[in-house]
């Protein structure tokens, strides 16, 4: 496996190439063995492949501390000329783009993450698309077949074999039935599982060894970021989880006519073969036709809009990719959605933090707004909450003048991200998935409607929130939680308090303190007390000439100066280097 650190591989690799030192035994366990690597030994061409593609756009500088003669060489040969006016953001489109379906599907991810990367990167990486060539007819027959255990032709009455759309990992057939209900086949790419999985595991080795040798990368959180995006990738490749998705968005809407979901069929469904309704209607991404259709595109967007932040602020289980192109005009003037394949989920305790920066930052109050940041993220020790809480007041004074019909939340929420990942704040990926989702749905409804304002929705919202908080079945709810944290915490207690005062009078009662970093501190200030101590004794013995004597001087109080002296030296000279200590 990779995860033991794919840098360590190629430097021993080079070891063996060109004989560089010999390993000692203490770095002998730091090193990854080469018969614990069959993927890279398999897919070597794919390895190469990514570091060159990495090394030529600029992405990857940490390579060059390897001592592996063909990484180098890319450094040499690399042309800086073509990639000299591109920002950072659009280099690593481009090699994202270039590398394929794994790699595009990192870059959507990232794009959720503008607390890591940054907004202007996070803008550049929504641009990726993940547009692949179809397969052959041939295999979606058989891959088909194999799935569900008969030829398409024995499942539907028609079945197209030219796929409507291919994407990064299955590709779109329409369909009929055979009571010819019109049928959309989502079909996985045939070896695309594997082909995700060597990459996840090339690009989880290259993860670590950007965070061993390279300190800008470490800030972004390489390992964690790639174990989070293994999680979502994978669960993407199981299309059974997007068909509970649709099930669940469906339930959640049953009662809203206008809101179109695609039913999934439960005996065409499979890991690798999805399918459902086809929806009828006008992608959102093509304003002019819509306007040519006799659309309201201002009813569009706030309806829009308002089924979004339904299901966020009222079902906690939302959309997580408000594209336009996954939206739909339906002719009844409804709304349908499509690729619920990426979602979101926000328990109750995510939900009532996220919505007390919300709070905050409408109410402008910087104090409330730095404790709901740092209730959220993960926080830095020698964070200055000082200057966090002046940076918040800035922000909230240049956005909190605009007036609410022309509030720019879109940017605002980017400003604060900017603030964010300035303090080095980690956010938890549901938290900066929810402020992407917000900030694609403010641009998409602005696309439409450029007099949209999604803060200006936002604000009956904010008006549900405090309600929902000061109902009394909430109250109620929250009453009967702590009543049930009370009731096992007064039967707990009598058992517990019982066998505590059995082991006092047994005398077998111990109290456990744990400390850390104190056994150096407390050495020295023993060695120092023994120093004081010995200093002053022996020169009582020098002063009072006890016996025996040279010259002068008692022979005991002179060797226990100098011992004296000697400690002292040795003392002074530990703390010296420990750093501690400036100058004496």
């Amino acid at each position: 496996m990779l995860r033991s650190g794919l840098g360590r591989c190629v430097e021993r690799l080079t070891r063996r190439s060109f004989g560089d030192r010999p390993e000692t035994d203490k770095n002998r366990t730091n090193i990854m063995k080469l018969e614990t690597l069959p993927n890279l030994v398999r897919d070597s061409k794919r390895f190469h492949k990514i570091v060159s593609t990495l090394i030529r756009y600029g992405l990857a500088p940490w390579l060059s501390h390897t001592k592996a003669s063909w990484v180098r060489k890319y450094f040499q040969a690399a042309d800086g000329q073509q990639i000299s006016d591109l920002t950072k953001g659009q280099r690593l489109r481009l090699a994202m783009t270039e590398l394929g379906p794994t790699f595009i599907k990192l870059g959507q991810i990232l794009s959720t993450r503008p607390d890591l990367v940054g907004p202007e990167i996070t803008t550049e990486l929504s641009k990726l698309q993940s547009n692949t060539p179809a397969d052959s007819p041939d295999d979606v027959r058989h891959l088909i077949e194999m799935e569900l255990g008969a030829s398409p032709d024995e499942l539907f009455l028609e079945f197209d074999d030219v796929a409507a759309a291919s994407a990064s990992i299955g590709q779109v057939h329409f369909a009929k039935l055979k009571d010819g209900t019109p049928v959309v086949v989502k079909v996985q790419h045939p070896g695309i599982s594997g082909k995700i999985r060597s990459d996840l595991e090339i690009m989880t080795g290259l993860a670590e060894l950007a965070a061993h040798y390279s300190e800008n990368a470490r800030q972004f959180r390489p390992v964690d970021t790639m174990e989070e995006f293994s999680r979502t990738l994978l669960a993407e490749l199981d299309f059974n989880l997007e068909k509970k998705n649709l099930e669940r968005f469906s339930q959640n809407f049953s009662h809203e006519p206008d809101v179109c979901i695609p039913k999934p069929y439960e005996e065409l469904c499979s890991a690798r073969v999805l399918t459902m309704d086809r929806l009828y209607g006008i992608s959102l991404e093509k304003p002019e036709e819509l306007q040519a259709k006799g659309y309201d595109l201002e009813k569009l967007a706030l309806r829009g809009a308002n089924i979004f932040l339904e299901m966020i602020f009222r079902d906690g289980f939302y959309h997580a990719d408000p594209h336009p192109g996954n939206i739909f005009a339906m002719p009844d003037s409804g709304i349908g959605l499509l690729d619920c394949g990426m979602v979101g989920r926000i328990d109750e305790l995510l939900q009532e933090q996220f919505e007390n920066m919300l709070l905050a930052a409408v109410e402008q109050d910087p104090v409330n707004l730095c404790d709901a940041i740092c209730d959220l993220g993960q926080v830095p020790r020698e964070m200055n909450m000082g200057s966090l809480r002046s940076e918040l007041t800035e922000f909230l004074a240049e956005y909190g003048a605009q007036d609410l019909k022309d509030f720019d939340l879109g940017g605002a929420l980017n400003r604060m991200m900017e603030i964010i990942r300035k303090f080095k704040i980690i956010l938890p990926s549901r938290v900066s998935l929810l402020i992407k989702v917000l900030v694609m749905l403010e641009g998409t409804a602005s696309a439409l409607s450029p007099s949209f304002s999604l803060a200006e929705i936002l604000k009956p919202f904010q008006s549900r929130v405090l309600r929902r908080r000061m109902s009394p079945k909430r109250i109620l709810k929250k009453v009967y939680h702590s009543l049930g944290d009370w009731n096992r915490l007064l039967a707990m207690a009598p058992r517990e308090m019982s066998e505590i005062l059995t082991q006092i009078k047994r005398g077998k009662f111990d109290v456990n303190l744990e400390h850390r970093k104190l056994d150096p501190v407390v050495n020295r200030m023993v060695i120092g007390m023994l120093c004081s101590a010995l200093f002053l004794g022996s020169s009582y013995l020098v002063g009072n000439r006890v016996k025996p004597m040279i010259g002068d001087f008692s022979v005991f109080g002179l060797l226990g100066l100098f011992l004296a002296l000697y400690m002292g030296v040795r003392l002074v000279r530990v703390i010296h280097k420990s750093g501690n200590v400036k100058s004496f």
